[in-house]
């Protein structure tokens, strides 16, 4: 089970992103119930997600909003450079590599749903590869009459012939899982098969895997609506015929399996996630399970010569041993089964920096560092005694870089390099003497050389260094009166990173926009602390540090109030709702996506109950009295002015409900309140379901921000 399938993801400009979560399975005897009755909701209606009445004031709000952007007079030129960067030839096509072979998604104009596709790493040196296609996601969807959106595809390691395909009806969280065969290229008759749900599939052997999805009944899906079993399903049985393992209460998140595999050994894992930040593990050998013993928040990172590392979100002692928070150590599987673990220390960041990645080759573990939010790789080479040989990998420490693709059958990997103002490049890196070849690297997809990046720093409420960045003209004018955009998301440990788009650079940077990435508190730039500094009851802090940004940027007379916009999404859109609530008078756009905005029904809304744990229970009297205090949806005042909002949303969205957006703009316009809607038909969480939906989205964001600060 990956964390990732019960995210909320992190979206447009940051990319990907993790989530939260949190039971509210206290006892009873210790737990307050909610003290104070829901204030009467008047646009609850909104929440049936596809009935008639809602679907009709959505489109009759689409078309209003649509007409009004679009009469931006360069509307359909950013929409043609959109569309232009998305389809790009030039697009370096990220693989991952499965036996003898290297695999790619792709999407285009002529593949609109995508392709699934393969070449051999000598032909993926060149320059223009031969590629075979294996899936085609147009041909099924046009063969099922289904709007499928390609969701990932599981390999059985080793041999990678077998695998499982999931596919989503326009891009939900929920998928259809389907065997398929990587050598036939075709779907295997009587394989492996799961009707729509939120599910998740291991392979234990050829002819088994570990399955957590609904089953039904007592053994159906948790509160937050992900699998509570865990069933190991027989090659040849009907899914009822599976084997129960391991059963999660309903309050918890999720409860899956995952594979740890070294080269030389393998643990099976089955995990409870009893909310999003903490988790119970068992050992699942012969049949039994055998608990884990090891911190609940810890996070497992990997599996490397018979030792399980782990990632510590709080401080950790141990009788002689005492490990700072954020510190990677790791102990034999023997050692953490047992009543006292002992623990040898990898690394642990310093206050300036972070750990970002954790990865294993076949003889070496390298750790991913953000120092003041910019990137550097380390290699640690084990030796006697549990020491360790740290080598640098030599890649420019003022931008980001992400390893990928790295695999335990080898020492060689790839690196992915980017910055605000350098296009992607792919690197392979030779894990014998960390030689670095750049494989491929994007051209300038726009004017990067007129431009600058600065970092600058802002003092919060309390006192605290806030970073962010700045991307504007090398000769921009600090006259106060330069459009600017102040992206934002402080939650769930998602560090924002210097990150290139030719988007941003084409659409925003050369119509004269300045471009600013905030690395607020709840985020995780400076690691755990940074990210619990802003948790729950604290949950203002972060909403301070952006406060102190864009008053930050208007001392700098970079920007002023009526040139300043704003823009999040998903936990970033709560940001937004705060932002536009708490200090209406700072900004003069507003662009709030797939948004979190009622926070006294959130926890009962889709996937809800799982991010409880960032923000607290509203059930409870204690954090709804803190909650109410920036929930945005209450605390819309009719005597304040407000800029006219934009707010973004989808209707496939099963992750955060559309109904959230819905709402808050239905009660804006109640009270008088200016505002602008959208919401796509398609797209689940990302917000659209291919690139034709994605650049007209972005472009009305463009045109919007254009309208209101130019």
């Amino acid at each position: 089970m990956n964390k990732a399938l019960v995210s909320l993801c992190v979206l447009s400009a940051l990319g990907a992103g993790q989530a939260f979560a949190e039971s509210n399975s206290q006892p009873i005897a210790e737990k307050k119930m909610h003290q104070e009755k829901e204030q009467k909701d008047n646009f609850q209606w909104l929440e049936d997600v596809e009935g008639a009445k809602p679907l009709a004031w959505v489109k009759e709000k689409n078309a209003h909003s649509a007409a009004s952007i679009k009469a931006y007079k360069g509307f359909d030129t950013l929409v043609e450079n959109s569309l232009a960067i998305l389809n790009s030839k030039d697009r370096i096509p990220y693989a991952e590599r499965k036996g003898e072979y290297l695999y790619n998604f792709w999407k285009d104009e002529t593949h609109v749903r995508g392709i699934y596709r393969r070449t051999s790493l000598a032909q993926y040196s060149k320059e223009n590869p031969k590629w075979e296609t294996v899936l085609d996601i147009d041909a099924i969807a046009k063969a099922d009459g289904v709007s499928w959106v390609y969701k990932g595809m599981t390999c059985f390691e080793p041999k990678n012939e077998i695998c499982l395909v999931s596919l989503s009806r326009g891009g939900a969280d929920a998928v259809e899982v389907r065997e398929f065969n990587l050598t036939t290229k075709s779907f295997v008759k009587q394989g492996y098969s799961l009707p729509e749900a939120k599910s998740d599939m291991t392979w234990l052997a050829q002819d088994s895997v570990l399955v957590a999805t609904d089953f039904g009944g007592e053994h159906g899906m948790t509160d937050s609506g992900y699998a509570s079993t865990v069933k190991l399903w027989q090659r040849g049985d009907s899914l009822d015929k599976a084997t129960f393992i391991y059963q999660a209460d309903k309050s918890s998140v999720a409860a899956g399996a995952q594979v740890l595999d070294d080269g030389q050994s393998k643990v099976v894992l089955i995990g409870d996630f009893l909310t999003f930040y903490t988790s119970k593990f068992f050992v699942y050998a012969e049949d039994k399970l055998t608990a884990l013993n090891i911190p609940k928040d810890a996070d497992i990172k990997g599996y490397f010569k018979g030792n399980i590392y782990l990632e510590l979100k709080s401080a950790l002692s141990t009788g002689k041993q005492h490990f700072a928070q954020g510190a990677v150590v790791y102990a034999p599987v023997t050692s953490l089964i047992s009543d006292k673990p002992e623990y040898q220390q990898l690394t642990a960041p310093d206050a300036h920096s972070s750990i970002a990645q954790v990865e294993f080759s076949k003889s070496a573990v390298y750790v991913n560092y953000l120092e003041d939010v910019k990137s550097k790789l380390v290699r640690f080479e084990p030796k006697a005694d549990n020491h360790w040989q740290q080598t640098p990998v030599a890649f420019d420490a003022n931008g980001s870089l992400a390893i990928f693709d790295m695999q335990q059958d080898s020492d060689d990997f790839f690196v992915d390099y980017n910055s605000f103002l350098e296009p992607s490049s792919l690197y392979e890196v030779k894990g014998t003497d960390l030689a670095i070849n750049k494989l491929k690297s994007l051209p300038q997809q726009f004017a990067a050389d007129k431009f600058v990046t600065k970092q600058y720093f802002a003092t919060s409420k309390d006192g605290t260094k806030v970073p962010y960045f700045v991307v504007m003209d090398k000769n921009l004018k600090f006259n106060s009166k330069n459009p600017t955009l102040l992206y934002g998301y402080g939650g769930f440990e998602v560090a924002l990173k210097p990150k290139y788009s030719a988007t941003i650079g084409k659409n925003w940077l050369e119509q004269g926009g300045v471009y600013v990435l905030s690395n607020i508190r709840g985020g995780g730039e400076y690691g755990p602390a940074w990210h619990q500094a802003a948790l729950k009851h604290n949950r203002h802090k972060a909403y301070e540090d952006f406060e102190a940004i864009a008053e930050d940027l208007i001392s700098r007379k970079i920007t002023s109030s009526p040139h300043l916009g704003i823009q999040g999404g998903s936990n970033g859109g709560l940001l937004m709702g705060a932002a536009l609530t708490r200090r209406p008078d700072l900004y003069n756009a507003v662009v709030c996506q797939v948004p979190l905005l009622d926070m006294q029904r959130f926890s009962k809304l889709l996937a809800g109950a799982s991010w409880m744990g960032e923000y607290g229970n509203p059930d409870i009297a204690e954090d709804w009295a803190y909650i109410k205090t920036y929930s945005p949806y209450h605390n819309l005042d009719s005597s304040k002015k407000y800029p006219k909002a934009f707010f973004t949303t989808s209707t496939r969205d099963d992750r955060v409900h559309p109904a959230h957006a819905r709402k808050m703009v239905a009660k804006m316009e109640s009270m008088g309140i200016d505002v602008l809607y959208y919401e796509n038909m398609e797209g689940g969480h990302a917000g659209a379901a291919d690139n034709k939906q994605s650049a007209e989205l972005s472009s009305l964001v463009y045109a919007y921000l254009m309208q209101q600060l130019k």
